[in-house]
């Protein structure tokens, strides 16, 4: 997944069983990193919809500048890593989706296509992380920043691969088990591995506009096939 992804307000009808009643989402067609982003995670025990920021800054950083800030975790390294293992443990999101971009590299440029499944949006697994500014009043609603990064997995896997990393996505069946708070790493890896294995065969993808390549552009025009 090479960093770039669409949520708009139509996604909370094709993803009722995650987002219903939880409040509506924005359009953006070129959702970039650094964006604040909207994700559902639960709270003792209750869904929220939260707006966090995409590239994930661990807990432990001294400094918000502190790099790297990553947009993804590999699902691979994802329950072992020393910047991910806590959050994998403890702080899991699904990032709503309509669809993702990825880039193939041709002659006379690069090329994105639009990549989705069929009627439906895209769920996909996320690790958060809540940051203290601790030169700010305990009581600062400034005080925490949250960030994520999207779990990806191998995409070889999925019909007509693009590129060769791609989101890990959930089926509805799997929300309330990847948010739980008392799920085990190894469960929820099995979980992860399989649900993402599954919705990678229903993807689909198509060329689009190369005004898609720049950030600057955002409109419904971005994700149209080209003819």
């Amino acid at each position: 997944m090479c960093g770039r992804y669409v949520v708009t307000k139509s996604v909370t009808d094709l993803l009722p069983e995650l987002l219903g009643g939880l409040g509506g989402l924005p359009d953006d067609y070129n959702v970039a990193p650094t964006a604040l982003v909207p994700v559902v995670r639960d709270r003792h025990g209750e869904r929220l919809l939260s707006e966090v920021r995409w590239s994930f800054l661990p807990s432990y950083a001294k400094d918000p500048r502190q790099k790297p800030q990553p947009i993804n975790a590999r699902i691979e390294t994802v329950a072992t890593s020393g910047m991910f293992k806590r959050a994998f443990a403890r702080s899991r999101c699904i990032v709503p989706a309509l669809g993702y971009y990825e880039w193939v590299l041709t002659p006379t440029g690069k090329q994105p296509h639009f990549i989705h499944a069929p009627e439906a949006g895209l769920a996909m697994a996320g690790v958060l992380s809540a940051w203290a500014d601790h030169a700010r009043a305990p009581d600062d609603p400034d005080r925490w920043l949250i960030t994520m990064a999207i779990i990806t997995r191998d995409a070889h896997v999925a019909p007509g691969e693009v590129h060769d990393r791609m989101p890990a996505c959930l089926s509805p069946a799997a929300y309330d088990a990847w948010l739980a708070e008392d799920a085990t790493s190894a469960d929820l890896l099995d979980l992860l591995e399989d649900e993402s294995l599954s919705v990678a065969d229903t993807l689909q993808h198509h060329e689009v506009s190369r005004a898609a390549n720049s950030v600057r552009n955002n409109a419904p025009t971005l994700i149209a096939p080209l003819s």
